[in-house]
């Protein structure tokens, strides 16, 4: 791991009992952070706390949540304030996967008619609104402080557009439009807002044993670390509004080279250029 100490700051991070929520976890923790883990799983939680070694253990705050209801984001976020110290860095990572549809969703896409609505709206409630809400919770403490870090992890352009893969695709097309704009809402305030992407199916219970595929083909979690967690260090103040993905990130190599050979813009900017607006183009944010 490339050093990036975070001592004295603390990450919030969603879906943090499993998959990329464990590994950010257990980085952040390395490099001296206080982490409060949300998830709505409290056996992964405590599987993951019970793993800790002592010296990381005590900073490892769980929580049980639900990130589809505001009010327990809310409820995060103040006891985030209260007890560590307020949020510094926002970590967007839970999110429902397609196995609650179909453990074939890897060869087989899901029809639209498979999908009920109810399982639509609850994908869309977590997956897009659930990043949303942290957001909303966690801003008005980062912009008093005139510090943020909030890093929403999406997934590729590929998934996004792909044939039977709803509603998980237009929901992480859906989040990283919203990271775009925020990034953008956000400039200027000490607040930063990047996308990382791990580069293609990875080793996590997204992509079921159901799936036939070897393990060690997919994409390793651990190459999610490195570029989150540098990018919430007070090196990369300057570098918001950013789309990096994981797998092409060089951890061999000093961040600010592996970051500019990794950087990609956020979401679709070349499809902003040029608006129908009256004057022209709208008002600036």
């Amino acid at each position: 791991m490339q050093s990036a100490s975070l001592s004295g700051k603390t990450a919030i991070i969603t879906g943090a009992g499993g998959g990329f929520g464990g590994v950010l976890s257990t980085a952040f923790l390395q490099q001296g952070a206080q982490v409060m883990g949300l998830d709505v799983d409290a056996r992964l939680l405590e599987d993951y706390q019970s793993q800790l070694p002592a010296a990381s253990r005590s900073r490892f705050h769980s929580l049980i949540a639900d990130i589809a209801d505001y009010a327990e984001c809310e409820r995060a976020v103040t006891q985030a304030r209260t007890q560590l110290g307020g949020a510094h860095i926002l970590i967007n990572n839970a999110a429902l996967g397609m196995s609650l549809i179909s453990v074939d969703h890897m060869h087989k896409g899901v029809d639209i008619t498979d999908i009920t609505p109810q399982m639509w709206q609850r994908f869309v409630a977590v997956n897009f609104t659930g990043s949303w809400n942290m957001t909303r919770a966690v801003i008005d403490d980062m912009r008093a402080r005139r510090w943020g870090r909030i890093i929403d992890i999406t997934t590729s352009f590929f998934t996004m557009l792909r044939g039977g893969f709803q509603p998980y695709g237009p929901c992480k097309a859906g989040l990283e439009a919203m990271a775009a704009a925020h990034a953008k809402e956000f400039e200027g305030s000490g607040i930063t807002v990047n996308v990382v992407v791990p580069g293609g199916p990875a080793d996590t219970p997204m992509v079921p044993v159901e799936s036939g595929y070897a393990r060690i083909d997919l994409v390793q979690p651990g190459v999610m670390a490195p570029p989150i967690v540098w990018l919430c260090s007070d090196a990369a103040s300057h570098l918001t509004g950013n789309r990096y993905i994981a797998a092409k990130w060089d951890a061999g190599i000093d961040p600010v080279s592996a970051e500019q050979k990794c950087r990609a813009p956020i979401a679709w900017p070349d499809l902003a250029r040029t608006p129908v607006w009256p004057g022209g183009a709208p008002p600036k944010q």
